[in-house]
């Protein structure tokens, strides 16, 4: 090799050196959490998780849960229940209105809140886009939420998670939305969805019937819950309180005292606790933040500068606790909320990922624009 050759490797490295350490501040600064966090599927169900991009930009906005959304809708046939607390996705409610026009019955349930939220152009947009296409919607017209959040295609297939339906919630927020092809536990969201729309039956009032509450589907044993007809605390007290070796949680909203005094036993027992809590509330005397790390808990403020909004509990890598469901009294005993509770170590192992991610960003958040 001659000494040429040599001396024009040695200017490339060191050009390239340089570049390494001006770009090293912005790589990696801009993203909340990991690009690419993963989808895990399996013969009965999809998870996926936004990837937030800070600072958020139009032009990120593809690949999102909402084209999930718009594939499902797109292959509806006979029916479509779409319960949604927060909506605003032109393309979502377009592929409401295309599932219309090929003779798919299509029906909405929405929070009061959204249908009078006239100062939302986006929401306003959307929505005209639904009433046009003739699909009828339904509001809960009460100071409550309607806290749902999910479709059900065919009365097979059903997706759910923490994710609203709007833009913010796809491309800003840290949300989980998974996609289930069972009849068993679609019929269970489907029942829900007839108490609202059908019934105009809401929180507390509505019936408490679920048709399977517990289905066993590709090995994994799904319990199906719906608040505030039934408390469903009791039941995530009992799962936790079975905790041998850890727990770990991601929580938008963590108010509720029994759930939080359950993870604190079992704390003091040995096990493991671990969580990250959404920066906002998290400091005020109801939330179960400050007791937490007082009693010296693995627990942290998120770093995302949006909002991180799952509501998930992991127990022993085997039992994940997700749904709409805060950690709230409100959810329990006011709100139209669903929980499942599925034993599937490759679920939990899904969820915990992510979890590691939102440790990631919480150890080591973006610096705010």
């Amino acid at each position: 090799m001659s000494a040429r050759v040599v001396l024009a490797i040695v200017v490339i490295l060191a050009v390239l050196a340089l570049a390494a350490i001006i770009l090293w501040p912005f790589i990696g600064r801009r993203q909340p959490g990991p690009a690419g966090a993963p989808q895990t599927t399996s013969d009965w169900y999809e998870l996926s998780f936004t990837t937030p991009v800070y600072p958020d930009r139009a032009q990120n906005h593809k690949g999102g849960l909402d084209e999930k959304l718009v594939t499902l809708i797109d292959s509806s046939r006979r029916t479509l229940d779409i319960a949604a607390y927060d909506f605003d996705l032109r393309n979502v409610a377009q592929a409401m209105a295309r599932a219309k026009q090929r003779g798919v019955t299509v029906r909405m349930v929405t929070d009061t809140d959204t249908i009078e939220n006239t100062k939302d152009a986006e929401i306003q947009a959307s929505l005209k886009i639904v009433r046009d296409a003739g699909i009828p919607i339904v509001d809960d017209q009460r100071r409550s939420i309607m806290h749902h959040k999910f479709a059900v295609s065919d009365r097979a297939v059903v997706l759910t998670g923490s994710w609203n339906f709007t833009i913010g919630d796809t491309y800003r927020l840290n949300n989980h939305a998974i996609i289930i092809r069972s009849p068993e536990i679609a019929a269970n969201f489907a029942n829900e969805f007839e108490k609202m729309h059908v019934q105009r039956r809401f929180g507390p009032t509505k019936p408490k019937d679920v048709p399977n509450p517990v289905v066993n589907v590709g090995g994994a044993r799904v319990e199906t819950h719906f608040a505030s007809e039934t408390d469903p605390s009791g039941r995530i007290v009992e799962v936790i309180g079975g905790a041998r070796q850890r727990i770990d949680f991601l929580a938008f909203s963590f108010t509720h005292d029994k759930i939080g005094g359950a993870m604190l036993e079992r704390a003091q027992a040995g096990v493991q606790v671990r969580g990250v809590f959404e920066n906002t509330g998290s400091e005020t005397r109801f939330s179960e933040f400050g007791r937490m790390r007082d009693a010296k808990l693995e627990v942290y403020q998120d770093g995302n500068p949006y909002v991180m909004h799952h509501k998930v509990i992991v127990v022993d890598s085997r039992f994940t606790v997700f749904g709409s469901y805060n950690f709230s009294a409100n959810a329990s005993d006011d709100n139209d909320e669903n929980l499942l509770i599925v034993d599937d170590p490759k679920l939990a192992a899904a969820f915990l990922a992510e979890a590691d991610r939102m440790v990631a960003l919480a150890k080591n958040p973006p610096q705010r624009r």
